[in-house]
């Protein structure tokens, strides 16, 4: 078996693997393939959380033939029990001789024991092939287990000069229907869709997924991230309509605010069956709460991997200024809303020195509108 066909191979399970996009958090989306005498034996993929893993999947798809296999496989098979039962059981009981990893899992109950475990069986053991590419498809994932932050994706959708609402509020619709339909896959992907109190008091908006299995790709039923709303006072209103929407909605809110009277009465706004309400405290800083914290607790206490912002100004430039987001999504119309029409974020820089840099990723256009993903410049970068 040349390089080639390695690379190949492993490129396969990378396809496989993207398929588990919308459906496995807070899982990472992994593939696998099975490989004996230069033919592919058994594929599989990560389907949903809490269901078989890639290997096992790829394993009942090959069947006996699995028995003398080399498997391809994106992220390092887990050597405990979770939802699941150890992969790394799996391929041994299956003869499996060889696993080729492309990227160690970053997870402290994985982290290298599962190649070990393998290798004290007897069981041939490689990584790094394609590293760079399992590790990008899963960077929220990688970025939560190594920095106990989540990855944090900020998207806004503005005019041309940099708009997103008229002075009187009005916004529906700035951008097109092609644009609106790619936003809703970005927070389908996600762990959490996160506002603030003031998007929720103007706008009243759902931040629920509204596009069908057949759209995402899916089978079963469309996965609703967690809705999150940054409201400090618990100002809220019961009759919001992201609390009545089915899935969970978490407010968090300043310590202080968990025994007032809002919060008993918010937290009785769900729904048995339906829609689930519940409020967290997260300390202050400044006027208002710790975003970072607030970032921190989402990662370890609602194992949020990834986190989508679609808030106002003032939630938007406190994420920007404080350096805390990792990707911009900026949906731009072509056209103008003018001088009087509100920024995309209250960003009150005073130096052009103190500017946040950006590095463009990605430009598509949707329809009309231009889709732009940038991600932070690097320090070094700087100049000019």
């Amino acid at each position: 078996m040349t390089g080639e066909d390695e690379v190949r191979y492993m490129a396969r399970a990378l396809e496989l693997a993207r398929r588990g996009r919308f459906t496995t958090h807070p899982n990472p989306s992994v593939g696998c393939v099975l490989v004996r005498d230069g033919a592919i034996v058994g594929e599989g993929w990560h389907r949903r959380a809490g269901e078989g893993h890639a290997e096992v999947n790829a394993l009942v798809d090959a069947g006996a033939r699995a028995a003398g296999a080399t498997a391809y496989v994106t992220l390092e098979p887990c050597n405990h029990h979770g939802r699941t039962p150890p992969c790394t059981e799996a391929l041994r009981g299956a003869g499996v001789e060889r696993v080729v990893a492309a990227a160690r899992d970053p997870n402290p109950h994985v982290a290298g024991g599962g190649l070990e475990a393998l290798r004290q069986a007897g069981v041939q053991v490689s990584e790094g092939l394609l590293r760079a590419a399992s590790e990008r498809l899963n960077r929220e994932y990688f970025k939560r287990a190594r920095t106990g932050l989540p990855w944090v994706r900020v998207k806004v959708a503005m005019s041309l000069d940099g708009r997103t609402a008229m002075a009187s509020g009005e916004s529906r619709w700035i951008t097109g229907e092609a644009a609106r339909g790619d936003a809703q896959r970005w927070r389908a992907s996600a762990g959490c869709v996160l506002t603030g109190i003031g998007t929720v008091l103007a706008d009243d908006p759902s931040l629920d997924v509204r596009l069908t299995p057949a759209a995402l790709g899916i089978e079963g039923e469309v996965r609703q991230p967690l809705r999150v709303v940054v409201d400090t006072h618990l100002r809220t209103p019961p009759a919001a309509r992201l609390l009545g929407l089915r899935g969970h909605t978490l407010i968090v809110c300043a310590p202080q605010a968990l025994s007032s009277p809002a919060a008993a009465t918010l937290a009785g706004a769900g729904e048995p069956g339906g829609s689930r309400v519940s409020l967290h405290g997260v300390g202050r800083a400044g006027g208002g709460l710790d975003l970072r914290a607030v970032l921190a607790s989402l990662a370890a206490d609602f194992e949020v991997n990834e986190v989508h912002v679609e808030a106002g100004a003032r939630l938007t430039g406190s994420l920007l200024g404080a350096d805390l987001a990792d990707e911009l999504l900026c949906y731009v119309a072509m056209d103008l809303l003018g001088s009087e029409a509100r920024a995309m974020a209250e960003l009150p820089l005073r130096a052009l020195a103190e500017r946040k840099r950006w590095t463009l990723a990605e430009s598509r256009m949707l329809g009309r509108d231009l889709r732009l993903t940038l991600t932070p410049a690097r320090r070094a970068d700087d100049g000019d």
